[in-house]
């Protein structure tokens, strides 16, 4: 029942998002299924294209942060073959759920086919995420310093002066990330008073500290290096996905650098802790603020945003029921091969 509320709350979120963004670009939803009618085939195959590439790199992300000598000597080694299609389906619960309650799956997952402890599964998950938004606020920032240098925008100072933040701010990320284990030792330190005091804001800050510490102390920093080595890779293809498909939605007039800033502030915007149905309403008002700051009109933004959008999300829905499929399959395998030693020995 909660999970029922939670959905429909999240759906109705959805529902207001939206509308306040058609409503104030004047876009009809009609406008937005035309554009999605009218993309060329060669540019939308490029697209899915990218986007199968994708997963693979995320699938061998997850297996560097699992890589560990010595509980690979008495389980099952983390191999693509088994986490490819775990990424696939836990993309389809972390996409779909509310809140990002579906991010939770891929421990779900890890744990039944590769007995994987919770523990450590939710310390890769969360490496991951942080790996992620890291490469994020790079990729932006190295976005933000091309742009604004080269004067691409109606406002490059302003955006000069956001690139210039944001790279100290993806450096103190790095290096926390790096230094996880110490950093969260000093800051339990410095929010004693806090965390002592009690309350729920205090019992919060404690629970996060906590739960930060076991998961960077989880993940060896070879494991941690070699995870890094593997993000770069993975958000040049997401946002060669986006601006691939900007091209075929009327945005052809932007170039590269233009378009992983209107998508880095999407992807960002997707992450705000809104309980929106699949991101939508707020990762499209990213959308429209970035390219918006591109010099796009609003409404080819909004039109584009969600028509890309909702092709990103057909995608995602189809890989992730493949990627469950596959899972079911596989793990009956792996049933049927350890039924049959039994079965000799009776």
């Amino acid at each position: 029942m909660k999970n029922l509320r939670s959905l429909l709350t999240s759906m109705a979120v959805t529902v207001v998002l939206v509308g306040a963004l058609l409503y104030w670009s004047g876009v009809a939803p009609r406008q937005v299924w035309d554009a999605l009618r009218q993309v060329p085939a060669r540019i939308y195959w490029a697209a899915v294209a990218i986007q199968l590439c994708i997963y693979p790199l995320r699938a061998a992300r997850f297996r560097a942060l699992l890589r560990n000598a010595v509980w690979e000597r008495e389980h099952r080694p983390p191999t693509l073959s088994w986490l490819l299609p775990i990424t696939l389906a836990h993309s389809l619960m972390a996409y779909i759920l509310p809140a990002k309650v579906g991010e939770a799956s891929l421990v779900l997952y890890l744990r039944r086919g590769l007995h994987v402890p919770a523990s450590r599964g939710l310390a890769v998950l969360f490496v991951a995420r942080l790996l992620d938004l890291v490469c994020v606020t790079a990729f932006l920032a190295v976005a933000c310093l091309v742009v604004g240098g080269l004067e691409l925008c109606p406002e490059p100072g302003r955006i000069l002066l956001l690139g210039v933040g944001l790279v100290p701010l993806a450096l103190v990320m790095g290096f926390g990330l790096w230094k996880g284990p110490a950093l969260v030792e000093i800051a339990r330190h410095w929010l004693a008073p806090i965390t002592r005091r009690g309350g729920r804001f205090g019992s919060l800050v404690a629970r996060v500290l906590e739960k930060l510490g076991v998961a960077l102390g989880e993940v060896t920093k070879g494991s941690l290096l070699r995870a890094a080595l593997w993000s770069p890779p993975i958000w040049m293809g997401v946002f060669l996905f986006y601006g691939v498909l900007a091209q075929g939605f009327g945005l052809e007039e932007l170039g590269f650098a233009q378009s992983v800033f209107g998508a880095g502030l999407a992807v960002l915007f997707g992450l705000l802790p809104i309980s929106a149905f699949a991101g939508f309403g707020s990762q499209d008002a990213g959308w429209v603020v970035g390219f918006v700051a591109m010099g796009a009109a609003g409404d080819t933004a909004l039109e584009s945003g969600l028509a890309i959008h909702l092709l990103y999300a057909f995608h995602i829905v189809v890989l992730g029921l493949i990627g469950h499929a596959w899972v079911l399959r596989k793990a009956q395998g792996v049933g049927e091969e350890n039924q049959a030693p039994a079965e000799r020995e009776v």
